[in-house]
């Protein structure tokens, strides 16, 4: 009886962590409903399609990442060359440093099928399968893998994976662990997160952005 007891225990508890680690449309419903906002430092490494005769390019860049839900998110490229894009929930904004150059755009008409509305932007599940089909695809390197498709056509995006790790501080949530994106040209871009703060209290002012003085803005 005891021994019956045990297994039906260990079933249960097995039940329970599948289905909070289930696979990766469900650790991306976890972490929309549970990671308000996030920080984290990010390596991007881009990769040109293969070319016949030509060797793989590819171009490594690093940098930090911010985001508080909805539709605020901050990438500041530090290497190797200076970059932020900035969206404050109402504005997008792309500060190229060496070109002294900053564009901006509409927000709302900007980031809808966009790999940023997937782990910042979206309030929730709903609103992403508006832009996207999304499923779950393999486990892959102790990640759990999400796959979404742009249902949008003439779009720059052919698909984007999400990877998820389950959070080592809190169960009940999952980590932000990589982004990979394939355009329509074939280039694949992949971002790896690490150093993840789940749930940070950021400074009101994070999102803010200013142009700086004599930059030239370009409004789009």
């Amino acid at each position: 009886m005891n021994f019956l007891k045990h297994r039906i225990a260990i079933v249960f508890l097995a039940a329970c962590a599948s289905s909070a680690w289930a696979d990766g449309l469900s650790s991306l419903e976890i972490f929309i409903k549970t990671v308000s906002s996030g920080r984290a430092d990010f390596t991007q490494v881009v990769t040109a399609p293969a070319r016949e005769g030509q060797t793989v390019r590819s171009k490594t860049s690093s940098g930090t990442f911010e985001f508080a839900r909805p539709g605020r998110f901050k990438f500041v490229y530090k290497k190797p060359f200076e970059q932020s894009i900035v969206a404050d929930g109402q504005t997008l904004w792309l500060y190229d440093v060496d070109l002294n150059q900053v564009t901006a755009r509409k927000q709302s008409s900007a980031l809808g099928t966009t790999p940023a509305a997937l782990i910042a932007s979206a309030p929730d599940l709903r609103a992403l399968q508006a832009d996207f089909t999304l499923s779950s695809a393999p486990d892959q390197d102790g990640l759990q893998w999400l796959l979404a498709t742009p249902k949008a056509k003439d779009g720059q995006l052919q698909a984007v994976r999400v990877g998820f790790r389950q959070s080592e501080k809190t169960a009940s949530s999952n980590e932000l662990a990589a982004l990979e994106i394939i355009d329509n040209f074939g280039q694949r871009s992949v971002l790896s997160f690490s150093k993840v703060e789940v749930n940070p209290a950021l400074p009101a002012d994070t999102f803010a952005f200013k142009p700086p003085k004599g930059a030239d803005v370009i409004r789009q």
